[in-house]
């Protein structure tokens, strides 16, 4: 907010004096030229504009330029000088100050803005068929969509989670298929998958049916009905998938059924809609939807020759149904490999009658298992590492943070030996570790201690009532001689605040990883330059209410991405 506020103030300077003809022959400025940074020499200041681009257009020296725009700023709580072409803003007590106490005041909604404008938006991640366990691909889907749902919803949208299931294709065939091998070779038969590798992709041989044999043996008589067999074995999946997402503190308000779907007619009312617009063509037996139309770079079959549909049909019925139930975006994550879908999929929403920029898809890259400093490959479906076996190796707190870590775009590496490491190599005990020190500090201030040399009790240099009341009556007149000191820590704070509105509006859960990170770094920096327990009983409160505003967002952060905040470590 802070960065936001030093260039808004310094953009409407720029265009004050444009108007009064004071930058020379410049007639005209383009918001979003100008970029805060910090400057290489913090002697400056403590934030910096470059202004030197103006100078193409105004036709005068850089320095004027910088000296005219600082005429016009307001100056709230900072001071500006001018080096070369940079503006230098040094940030003064009173904004400090009170960025402390917003801290205090505002609790758990610090960083949430205000009067912005919210939606109501359809979430959907994930998605898996039910046909096997989650791979590590989905547990990136589903670290990533519910912290970005945590974010959203701070942020002041209203935010509906969903989960569409692929139940209703020839994959659930072939898993009734796989389950009745595994039910014979529990009886004892003498069967096994087909080596011929066209034959085999009719199944699936994981190994993870083999206690469903087991169960439904223990539960039905033998059949080998396959329908029968495919509804048990889907229900089993969707059951353990679902008690998987709980336990990895994902959770969504609906599961959305394809079979569902098609069941209710929405799929052939979709079609003859498009049908009866004039948007459908036969062709070599086939109908094609003439999405190339609407931007697709080609048109794409949704009824092939034999009559069946094909995936983009109830995909069709599936956005249009979201869009009736009356959301104001839709934003999907989806797998790099459906890059060629978005095309389509927008098309049809365009030839029903809807907005296609009311739809996002989020497309993720891959991950890399990192074991032992060597990528494992991964989906491969007898001996594929499973998402549950990488929670129950490093822990869900680990596996979420890790997950979030790196932007969707690029392919991350999760290093397992580093995740499940306690040292400040490792991201997510750095930053848990920051919140534990800080609730260290605070119990240690109101604790009686005993020294060690001679055996005498200390006591505490506060009283835990004296503590209480620096949380729930904060005077920042505390400050007045520390803010300078820990200038760092405290601006690092009032960044969690653009963090949140970057984070959300750009929808970029990594952002906030690394925020938290920073934090960590700044006052585990802060704790190491500064004795926060003192002889002297202002100098404590004052150092433990920027030791308290630390703990207080480190668990704003790292609830956001449901990671716990520990109190111990």
């Amino acid at each position: 907010m802070l960065k936001d506020l030093l260039l808004n103030e310094t953009e409407n300077s720029i265009e004050y004096a444009i108007k009064n003809k004071l930058l020379g022959q410049m007639t005209e400025y383009e918001k979003g030229t100008l970029t805060v940074e910090k400057p290489k020499n913090l002697d400056f200041g403590d934030f910096a504009i470059n202004v030197s681009s103006l100078a193409r257009n105004a036709k005068i020296a850089p320095p004027q330029i910088a000296n005219t725009i600082c005429e016009y700023m307001s100056k709230c709580g900072y001071e500006t000088t001018v080096v070369g072409g940079f503006i230098n803003f040094k940030i003064g007590k009173e904004f400090l100050e009170n960025a402390v106490e917003e801290i205090f005041k505002k609790g758990k909604n610090y960083g949430k803005p205000e009067n912005v404008k919210t939606e109501k938006i359809n979430l959907e991640y994930v998605s898996a068929n039910p046909t096997g366990p989650f791979h590590i691909g989905h547990g990136r889907w589903a670290a990533m969509g519910s912290a970005l749902a945590n974010v959203l919803n701070f942020y002041g949208h209203n935010v509906h989670q969903e989960f569409y299931i692929n139940d209703a294709g020839s994959q659930i065939q072939k898993l009734g298929n796989s389950l009745l091998v595994r039910i014979k070779q529990e009886k004892g038969d003498d069967i096994d998958f087909p080596e011929d590798e066209t034959e085999r992709k009719n199944y699936y041989p994981g190994e993870y049916l083999i206690p469903v044999a087991k169960k439904f043996l223990s539960e039905h008589e033998y059949t080998e009905d396959i329908k029968v067999l495919s509804d048990y074995a889907k229900k089993e999946m969707e059951r353990l998938q679902r008690e998987l997402l709980e336990n990895f503190r994902v959770h969504f308000d609906l599961f959305y059924s394809e079979l569902d779907l098609h069941k209710s007619g929405k799929v052939e009312a979709s079609y003859k809609k498009l049908q009866e617009s004039g948007k459908l063509y036969e062709k070599e037996g086939a109908i094609w939807f003439k999405s190339s139309e609407y931007g697709d770079d080609e048109d794409r079959v949704i009824k092939k020759a034999d009559g069946s549909n094909t995936y983009l049909t109830a995909d069709i019925a599936y956005h249009k149904d979201k869009m009736d139930r009356g959301f104001d975006r839709l934003i999907n994550i989806w797998g790099a490999d459906h890059h060629g879908y978005v095309a389509r999929v927008k098309a049809s929403m365009e030839a029903l009658g809807y907005d296609s920029t009311k739809l996002e898809v989020l497309l993720g890259q891959l991950v890399n298992l990192v074991i032992n400093g060597e990528q494992t490959r991964m989906g491969k479906r007898k001996n594929m590492i499973t998402l549950n076996d990488l929670i129950e190796e490093v822990g869900v707190d680990a596996t979420r943070f890790w997950m979030c870590m790196r932007d969707i775009n690029n392919t991350l590496d999760f290093d397992i030996e580093l995740a499940k490491k306690s040292t400040d190599e490792n991201p997510v005990f750095y930053v848990q570790y920051a919140h534990a020190r800080a609730c260290s500090i605070l119990r240690n201030a109101v604790n009686d201690r005993v020294d060690v040399q001679t055996g005498e009790t200390i006591k505490a240099p506060l009283t835990k009532e004296e503590l209480d009341d620096l949380a729930n009556n904060f005077d920042k007149s505390i400050l007045e001689n520390e803010v300078e000191n820990a200038k760092k820590l405290i601006l690092k704070l009032e960044e969690f605040k653009s963090t949140i509105i970057n984070s959300a509006q750009n929808r970029t859960v990594y952002t906030v990883c690394r925020y938290v990170q920073e934090l960590a770094a700044d006052f585990h920096s802060f704790y190491n330059a500064t004795r926060v327990i003192t002889d002297d009983k202002q100098t404590t409160l004052a150092r433990l209410s920027l030791v308290y505003a630390v703990k207080s967002v480190i668990a704003s952060g790292l609830n956001l991405l449901g990671v716990t905040a520990p109190e111990k470590m």
